[in-house]
């Protein structure tokens, strides 16, 4: 048996009633309708939606970027960093081989509830809240999940792509991003 670990209420119903004690004379739009804190980002109007196929050279340089940043990030220095970077490279490389990303090509929408990624071996839904960062790096952009990377190449976004998905990585790293409830 479950047991519930609520405190009750001065009439012993569960505090439900304050809800009930209400007069019979108001109808449903006496209840002033409470407010709802909503943010938007300088970008949530934008619905973006590209197409992406990677090269292994473009895949290779967002990784020995991204592999740069984190050493740095984390302090390491000679003789591990280089050799940390170029093993993290070598290793992107061999699966960006194996997993044959290069013959995929992955079908992009990025809006206010979230990231969705198409390709032939099916759909991956991404929450923004799955999304720690959104580093912008001399490729493309780098978004890093709690699990894994995106990268993004400029060459598949036009002007005003660009300066949405800059406003979305502004509003991430100032923690604006909030789409929850948005409309």
């Amino acid at each position: 048996m479950l047991w519930s670990h609520r405190t009750r209420g001065a009439g012993g119903n569960g505090g439900s009633a304050a809800l009930m004690e209400q007069p019979a004379d108001l109808g449903a739009d006496a209840m002033p309708a409470a407010a709802i804190p909503v943010v938007h980002p300088p970008a949530a109007s934008y619905q973006l939606h590209f197409w992406v196929r990677y090269t292994l050279g473009e895949y290779l340089g967002f990784m020995w970027e991204h592999g740069g940043y984190l050493i740095r990030r984390r302090h390491v220095s000679w003789p591990m960093g280089p050799y940390m970077r170029v093993k993290s490279t070598l290793s992107a490389a061999m699966h960006f081989v194996l997993l044959r990303r290069g013959r995929r090509t992955y079908e992009f929408t990025i809006d206010q509830h979230g990231i969705v990624r198409t390709s032939d071996t099916g759909v991956s839904l991404i929450d923004w809240d799955d999304v720690s960062r959104i580093r912008t790096y001399s490729k493309g952009f780098m978004m890093v999940l709690k699990r894994g990377t995106l990268p993004i190449p400029f060459r598949c976004l036009n002007g005003s792509e660009v300066e949405a998905m800059k406003g979305i990585a502004a509003a991430r790293a100032a923690g604006e991003l909030q789409f929850r409830g948005t409309v």
